[in-house]
C-alpha cells in the first residue's frame, strides 16, 4: 500500500483509536508457516555477522592496514548495530516478511518500496553469484575436484542450495543453524588457540607473540591512517545480511520476544567475534605476514604446524559461502513476494508452493545466479570480483533506506500517529543521520580504487536510469493494485 493511501485510509476514520489501528498490512505477509524458533533466528543473526569477511577477507586487510583494521571492525559494527537496532524496531512495531520493503512500502510510498526492493535483489543476485564463485574455488583447493571445470562446480551449488530453499522453511531455518555453529565453533577454537599461544609465549612463524609484535613492526599505523579508512568500505561488507533478522522475523510466532535477544545479541557477538579475533591476529604474527589469498587462520595454524589447517578452514569457509547463498535465496524469494502483491515486481514472484516457500522470488534470483555460472566460464578468473562491488551498493542503499524508514516513523510516533515499541534504537535522529552519513563516505571512499571502485561507483548513474525505466513500467499496475487495496480498506 503506498502512502497515500494510507493517508486517505486513516482520514477517513476521523478518530485517533481507529487511525492507530489502520496500521497498514502487506498482503505478502499472508500464507506462510511461522515455522522459524527462537534458536533458528538468533542463529541466523550470527550467520548473517560471521562471513568470509572475517575468515577469508581479514587476512588481506590486515596486510593493508594493520592492527589498526580492528578499530575498523569496531566502528564499522557499531553503524551495523545501529541499522540493525532500528530495523529491530521496525519489527517488533510490525512484524511483516517483506521486512525494510514493506516498511519503506509505508513511509516511503511505492516508490520508496520499488527502490529497496530491487536494489536488495541487485545485492542478493550479484553476493549469489560471489558465492557460487567462492564455492567453486574452495572446491578445487582439494585436488579430487580440480579436474572439474570452475563453472560446473557453481551450478551443482547453486542447484544444492535450491532445493534445500524450496523444500521448506524450516530446512533452510536447521540448515542456517548447523552453518552457523560451524562458523561460530571454528572461531572459538581459534581464540581459544591464540590466547594459548599468547599465554605460554610459544612462537608463531619465528615470532613471540605479544605486543611486541605490533610495536616492532610499525604500531598500530604501519602504514598510515589512510589504509584504514580505505578499507571501511570492504569491512562494511563484510556485515552484510544483518539485515536477514528482520526477514526471518516475519516467519517466526513470537517476533516480540525473539527479535530483541538476537539483535541485542549480535553486538557483543561482533566485538568478541571480528575485533577479538583480529586483535589475537595482529598480536600473533605481523600484518604483512597475512595475504589477501589466504585465510589469517589458516596463515597462523600453518605457522604452528597444525595438521590439515588449511583443509578444515577451507571447509569452513567454503561453509560461509553455502551460508550466504543460501540466505541471499531466502531473503530474496520474501522481498519479490511482498513487492509482487503490491504490483512493483513480476506476478509469477508471489507463487507459493505446498511447503508455503515463496518460491518464484527464489527461482528469479536463481536465474541471475545462473548468468554468474555463466561468468565463471567466460572469465573465471574475474567473476568474484566484478559481482562483489556491485554487491556494496545493494547493501549500502539497503541499509541507508531502512535508516530513513525508522526516522519517519519516529517523527510520526511523536506526531501521535504510530506508537514506538519498548525496544528502540536510541538517539534519534542523531544515530539514524551518522549512520547514513557514515555509509555514504565509506560510497565515495570507492572513487580511491581506480582498478574496480571507481567502475561500481560510474555504475551508479547506468543502475538509476534502470530503476526509473521499470518504474514507468510497473508503475501501472501499482497503482491498480493501490486503489484496489484503498477501496477494501475504506468499506
Amino acid at each position: 500500500m503506498s502512502k497515500d493511501a494510507v493517508h486517505a485510509a486513516q482520514a477517513a476514520t476521523r478518530t485517533h483509536e481507529a487511525q492507530a489501528a489502520q496500521t497498514p498490512a502487506d498482503a505478502g505477509d499472508a500464507g506462510y508457516s511461522k515455522d522459524l524458533k527462537a534458536r533458528h533466528v538468533n542463529m541466523i543473526a550470527i550467520g548473517g555477522a560471521i562471513g568470509t569477511g572475517l575468515l577469508l577477507g581479514a587476512g588481506g586487510r590486515l596486510h593493508n592496514a594493520g592492527p589498526a583494521l580492528a578499530l575498523a571492525y569496531l566502528v564499522c559494527g557499531v553503524f551495523a548495530f545501529f541499522v540493525v537496532r532500528a530495523l529491530g524496531e521496525l519489527v517488533l512495531y510490525r512484524p511483516s516478511s517483506g521486512s525494510f520493503v514493506s516498511y519503506a512500502r509505508e513511509f516511503l510510498g511505492e516508490k520508496g518500496a520499488y527502490v529497496a526492493g530491487w536494489m536488495y535483489f541487485l545485492n542478493w543476485s550479484t553476493t549469489g553469484i560471489a558465492d557460487i564463485t567462492a564455492i567453486a574455488l574452495y572446491t578445487h583447493y582439494w585436488s579430487f575436484f580440480t579436474s572439474i571445470p570452475q563453472w560446473v562446480l557453481a551450478l551443482i551449488a547453486l542447484a544444492v542450495v535450491l532445493a534445500v530453499n524450496l523444500i521448506s522453511v524450516k530446512i533452510f531455518g536447521e540448515m542456517e543453524f548447523w552453518f552457523a555453529i560451524i562458523k561460530v565453533a571454528t572461531i572459538v577454537g581459534f581464540m581459544l588457540i591464540s590466547i594459548f599461544l599468547l599465554a605460554t609465549q610459544h612462537k608463531v612463524g619465528g615470532h613471540t607473540p605479544g605486543l611486541s609484535v605490533i610495536t616492532d613492526h610499525g604500531g598500530l599505523f604501519p602504514h598510515g591512517v589512510m589504509p584504514v579508512v580505505l578499507v571501511m568500505q570492504g569491512v562494511i561488507f563484510a556485515y552484510a545480511a544483518l539485515e536477514l533478522v528482520g526477514v526471518a522475523a516475519g516467519e517466526t510466532a513470537e517476533p516480540e520476544k525473539v527479535v530483541p535477544r538476537a539483535v541485542n545479541s549480535i553486538m557483543w557477538r561482533v566485538g568478541l567475534f571480528y575485533v577479538g579475533s583480529v586483535v589475537l591476529l595482529a598480536l600473533l604474527l605481523p600484518g604483512s605476514v597475512y595475504s589477501a589469498d589466504q585465510s589469517p587462520f589458516v596463515t597462523v595454524l600453518s605457522k604452528i604446524g597444525v595438521p590439515a589447517a588449511g583443509d578444515v578452514m577451507n571447509l569452513v569457509v567454503l561453509t560461509a559461502a553455502m551460508s550466504s547463498l543460501n540466505s541471499g535465496l531466502y531473503s530474496t524469494g520474501r522481498i519479490l513476494r511482498s513487492m509482487a502483491m503490491a504490483g512493483s515486481a513480476p506476478k509469477f514472484t508471489a507463487r507459493m508452493n505446498r511447503s508455503q516457500v515463496p518460491y518464484g522470488g527464489i527461482l528469479l534470483t536463481c536465474a541471475v545466479c545462473v548468468l554468474g555460472v555463466g561468468l565463471n566460464y567466460l572469465v573465471p578468473s574475474q567473476a568474484f570480483e566484478i559481482v562483489l562491488n556491485v554487491a556494496s551498493l545493494g547493501i549500502i542503499s539497503t541499509w541507508v533506506i531502512i535508516m530513513v524508514c525508522h526516522m519517519i516513523f519516529v517523527r510520526r510516533a511523536r506526531a501521535g500517529l504510530a506508537t514506538r515499541p519498548h525496544f528502540q534504537l536510541k538517539f534519534s535522529p542523531v544515530a539514524e543521520i551518522a549512520t547514513i552519513v557514515f555509509l555514504l563516505v565509506c560510497l565515495g571512499m570507492m572513487w580511491n580504487d581506480p582498478d574496480v571502485g571507481r567502475k561500481t561507483v560510474l555504475l551508479i548513474p547506468v543502475i538509476a536510469v534502470m530503476l526509473v525505466a521499470g518504474w514507468f513500467g510497473v508503475r501501472r499496475r501499482v497503482s491498480q493494485t493501490t486503489d484496489q487495496e484503498l477501496s477494501e480498506l475504506t468499506k
